[in-house]
C-alpha cells in the first residue's frame, strides 16, 4: 500500500535505461555530425525521431485540433502549440504545469499531483481537456483535487485553444480546450523502427525519479505499431519553510496502438491504462502519532478507434471518425481507510467531413455524442449517480480574398441529465462565432473574433448537496440554473520580421448567468471532525472578463558563438460580477523574460517569471503574495545519422522563493518546491 512519503526507489526500467543511454555517448560525440535543419513540424510519428527534437518554429506546426488545418501563425483564433524542444523543457508531472508558462495560461494547484489548465482566469468544466480530439472522461472538474488522466510526458504536442471553443467540443470549451497529441494511431505508414526514452532524477528539494520510452514500427506499406509507457515516483519535496508532508506522487501509465494506412486514409486502435497514486497535502495527518493522511488512488482504462478517407467525396475532400470508451475509477483513502470512490463509464464519437468548394470555400461538418453515467460512493458523495446524454451537430468554413481571411462558424447542442435522486435537466446551448485576419503587409497581421457561445451546467453545479471535504465546505447545488452564454469580443496583432516574433491581444468576455460557488453566510456542522464547515451555494450572476497577453522572442545574433534570443511575455486577467465584487482564485497578472542560447550540440536558458501579489479578492478570500521564479536549462545534444542522445539539467527556483498559487483551494497550507533540479538523458532513434 502507498506510503505517505516513498522511499526513493530505482526501478528495473530506470537503471537499464540509464546505462544504456550514458555508455555510448562520448563514443558518439567524435563521430557526430552537425545537426541538421530544423523542420517545421513534429515527424517523430513517422519515423524520425531525431527530426522532432528539433522542433522550433512553433508557430509553424499543423494545429491537429482544427478541422480545417492550418498552422498556429495562419490561424486567426488565438493557439499556442507546445512541440519539440520547448516541449521537452516544459514536461511536468502535471498537464497544467506543461503548460503554464504560456501566455494567458497557468495551472491549478492541489499539490504535485494534481494540477489543470486556467485559461484567462477560467478553470474547471469551463475548459476542455481532449486527447486526440476525444474528451478525458475524468472527474477532474468535478473536485480541485481531482487529477486530469493524461501523461505529459507521453505528449508528440499540446495545443492550447484559449477563449470559446465550443463550436468544435462541444458547450464545456467555452473558456478553451488543451488537446493533447500522442500519436498512438498512426496517421502515415511508419518506415522502420523509431522511438524515444528518457531518464530523469529530481534532487534538491524534490526527491525522485521519471521514467519513459516510446516505439513506433512499421513495414512502410501500411501496418504501423506502437507502444509507450512511463513511471513516475516522487516522494515528499521540501519548501524554504520545510516539509511539505503528503505530496507524494506515484503514477504508471502505457499504451499500445496499431493501425493500417496509406494514401486511401487511415484506421486503428489503441488501448490505454493509466495509474495515479498521489498525497492530498492539504490533510497530510500526524506522521509522528502514526495517522496518515488523505491519499487518493486514480484508475483509468480507454479504447479508442480512429479512421479517416482522404477524398472520399472528390478532391479536397476528407472524412475522419473515432470512438473512445472509458473506465475510470478513483478511490480517496482516509490513511488506511476507504472513504469515497468515484466512478465513471462513459462513450463517446464524432465524425467530421470536409469539403473544398468552389470560390475557396474550406468547410467542415460534424456531429459529437457521448454517453456517461457519474456516480459516488462513501462520505463524499456529494453529488448523485448522474447518468447525462450528449450531442451536437456543427459547422465551420473559411475563405481567403488576398489579404483577408474570413473564419466562421456554428454548433448546436443537446445536454440531458438524469440523477437517482429524480432529478433531471435538459439544456439546448447554441454557438456561434466569426473571426479573421488581415495582413497589412509582410510584417504585420490583425486579427479579430466575435463569438457567442453558451454552456450547459455541470452535474455538481446542479445537484450538489453534501460536505466537501476538498474544499472545507457544504457545497449545494441548484437544478433551477440556466445556461451560461459568453459574449467575446478580441483583437490581436502580429509581427514578424528576420529579428523579431511578436504577437499581442486584448479581449473582454461578457458572461450572462455566470455560475460559480457563493458563500451563503451559514455553517454545517461536521460531526465526524467537530468542526464546522461554511456552506455555499451554486449561484448564478452576469459577471465581466478582460484581459491582455503578449509575448516577443527577439532574435539579438547568430553567428559563430550560436543563436541568442530574448523572450518576453506577460498576461493579465480581471474578473468581476458585473454587479459588484470580485470573482475569487483567480489567476494573478505575471510577466516574465528568458534568455536563451544555442549552438550546434549545446542549448541554454535563463529566465524570470514575476507573479504580482493577487489582491482582487472575493469576500472571504485572503490576498496572495507575489513572488518571481527562476529557472535555467542547459542540454546537450549529440546527433548520429538517426540516433540522437541528449544529456540536460534543468533549474527550478533557483532563488528558493516562498511561492503560493492563488487558484489554489490550499494556498494558505502548501507551498510550491523550493530551490531543486532535475537531470538525465533522452534518447531519440
Amino acid at each position: 500500500m502507498q506510503k505517505t512519503s516513498l522511499p526513493a526507489r530505482r526501478t528495473p526500467l530506470c537503471l537499464a535505461l540509464a546505462a544504456l543511454l550514458f555508455a555510448p555517448t562520448l563514443a558518439l560525440a567524435d563521430e557526430a555530425p552537425a545537426a541538421s535543419d530544423p523542420p517545421t513540424s513534429d515527424s517523430r510519428h513517422e519515423g524520425d525521431a531525431t527530426a522532432g527534437r528539433h522542433v522550433k518554429d512553433l508557430d509553424a506546426v499543423t494545429v491537429t485540433a482544427n478541422p480545417l488545418g492550418g498552422t498556429a501563425a495562419e490561424l486567426s483564433r488565438p493557439v499556442e502549440v507546445l512541440a519539440g524542444e520547448k516541449l521537452d523543457e516544459a514536461r511536468g508531472a502535471s498537464l497544467g504545469e506543461t503548460v503554464a508558462g504560456l501566455p494567458g495560461v497557468q495551472s491549478s494547484n492541489f499539490g504535485p499531483g494534481v494540477g489543470r489548465p486556467i485559461i484567462r482566469g477560467m478553470d474547471g468544466p469551463r475548459v476542455a481537456i481532449v486527447s486526440g480530439g476525444l474528451a478525458t472522461q475524468d472527474v477532474s472538474t468535478v473536485s480541485q483535487d481531482h487529477s486530469p488522466a493524461i501523461e505529459p510526458f507521453l505528449a508528440d504536442q499540446i495545443e492550447v485553444l484559449k477563449g470559446p471553443s465550443t463550436l468544435l467540443y462541444g458547450s464545456g470549451a467555452i473558456g478553451g480546450v488543451v488537446n493533447v497529441v500522442d500519436g498512438r494511431i498512426a496517421e502515415t505508414p511508419v518506415d522502420g523502427l523509431s522511438g524515444r526514452a528518457e531518464v530523469r532524477f529530481d534532487a534538491g528539494d524534490k526527491d525522485g525519479n521519471t521514467d519513459m520510452f516510446r516505439l513506433d514500427a512499421g513495414n512502410g506499406s501500411g501496418l504501423s505499431i506502437h507502444a509507450d509507457g512511463v513511471y513516475r515516483n516522487l516522494n515528499d519535496y521540501d519548501t524554504p519553510k520545510g516539509r511539505q508532508q503528503n505530496s507524494f506522487v506515484d503514477g504508471k501509465s502505457g499504451a499500445i496502438g496499431a493501425s493500417m494506412s496509406g494514401d486511401w486514409g487511415f484506421v486503428g486502435a489503441s488501448v490505454s491504462r493509466f495509474r495515479d497514486t498521489y498525497g492530498n497535502p492539504g490533510e497530510p495527518g500526524d506522521i509522528a502519532a502514526g495517522e496518515r493522511g488523505v491519499w487518493l488512488d486514480m484508475k483509468q482504462d480507454r479504447y479508442e478507434l480512429k479512421g479517416g478517407l482522404n477524398d472520399p467525396f472528390g478532391e479536397g475532400s476528407g472524412l475522419r471518425y473515432s470512438f473512445g470508451h472509458t473506465d475510470y475509477e478513483h478511490t480517496e483513502w482516509e490513511g488506511d481507510e476507504p472513504g469515497t470512490t468515484f466512478n465513471k463509464r462513459a462513450n463517446e464519437g464524432r465524425v467530421e467531413a470536409s469539403f473544398e468548394f468552389g470560390g475557396g470555400w474550406k468547410t467542415a461538418f460534424g456531429v459529437q455524442g457521448s454517453d456517461s453515467t457519474f456516480s459516488a460512493v462513501g462520505e463524499e458523495a456529494f453529488v448523485p449517480k448522474t447518468d447525462t446524454r450528449a450531442i451536437g451537430v456543427f459547422g465551420v468554413a473559411r475563405n481567403t480574398w488576398g489579404r483577408f481571411q474570413a473564419d466562421l462558424g456554428a454548433r448546436v447542442d443537446q445536454v440531458k441529465y438524469e440523477t437517482e435522486t429524480g432529478l433531471s435537466r435538459d439544456f439546448h446551448p447554441g454557438s456561434i462565432s466569426l473571426s479573421g485576419g488581415f495582413r497589412l503587409n509582410e510584417q504585420w497581421r490583425l486579427t479579430a473574433n466575435l463569438d457567442h457561445a453558451e454552456r450547459a451546467p455541470a452535474e455538481e453545479e446542479l445537484f450538489a448537496d453534501g460536505p466537501h471535504i476538498a474544499t472545507l465546505s457544504y457545497e449545494i447545488g441548484n437544478p433551477d440554473l440556466k445556461k451560461e452564454a459568453a459574449n467575446q469580443v478580441e483583437l490581436g496583432l502580429n509581427y514578424q520580421n528576420s529579428w523579431v516574433d511578436a504577437k499581442v491581444s486584448a479581449y473582454y468576455n461578457r458572461y450572462n448567468d455566470f455560475v460559480y460557488l457563493a458563500d451563503t453566510g451559514g455553517q454545517w456542522y461536521f460531526d465526524e471532525e467537530d468542526e464546522y464547515l461554511p456552506i455555499r451555494q451554486w449561484s448564478q450572476a452576469d459577471a465581466i472578463f478582460h484581459g491582455f497577453e503578449g509575448e516577443a522572442t527577439f532574435h539579438l545574433a547568430n553567428n559563430d558563438t550560436g543563436a541568442w534570443d530574448l523572450r518576453v511575455f506577460g498576461d493579465t486577467v480581471r474578473a468581476r460580477l458585473d454587479e459588484g465584487g470580485n470573482l475569487p482564485r483567480i489567476a494573478p497578472s505575471r510577466f516574465g523574460a528568458q534568455f536563451r542560447w544555442e549552438a550546434e550540440r549545446w542549448r541554454a536558458s535563463l529566465g524570470a517569471t514575476r507573479y504580482d501579489k493577487q489582491d482582487k479578492v472575493a469576500e472571504g478570500e485572503t490576498p496572495t503574495d507575489g513572488y518571481t521564479m527562476v529557472d535555467a536549462h542547459v542540454a546537450y545534444h549529440v546527433d548520429s545519422g538517426s540516433t540522437a542522445w541528449e544529456v540536460f539539467l534543468d533549474g527550478n527556483n533557483l532563488t528558493n522563493q516562498d511561492a503560493r498559487v492563488h487558484t489554489s483551494f490550499l494556498k494558505d497550507d502548501v507551498m510550491l518546491p523550493g530551490r531543486n533540479a532535475s537531470f538525465g538523458v533522452r534518447l531519440f532513434f
